[in-house]
């Protein structure tokens, strides 16, 4: 087991707030909310689609730029505040 910690970029966009994941964004890993915690949560969303979308079609999940992905054997719990 792994676990992967993506870096995520969140931003205002105008009236909402537009979220992306750099590793992943060549499979399509944007999305947006109306509040910054709202683009959060559809952003780690679509993160988890694209993974388990790749471990079915037994594709290789990122690992580079080290700058955006973390890989660790052990299995961790994250908390953003």
């Amino acid at each position: 087991m792994k676990t992967y910690n993506f870096k995520v970029v969140i931003e205002p966009d105008d009236d909402r707030w537009h979220a992306y994941c750099p590793a992943l964004k060549k499979q399509g890993a944007s999305t947006w909310g109306n509040t910054q915690k709202e683009a959060v949560k559809h952003i780690q969303e679509v993160v988890q689609m694209i993974v388990d979308e790749l471990i079915e079609d037994g594709e290789k999940i990122p690992e580079e730029p080290k700058s955006e992905v973390e890989v660790l054997a052990e299995p961790w719990v994250g908390v953003t505040v």
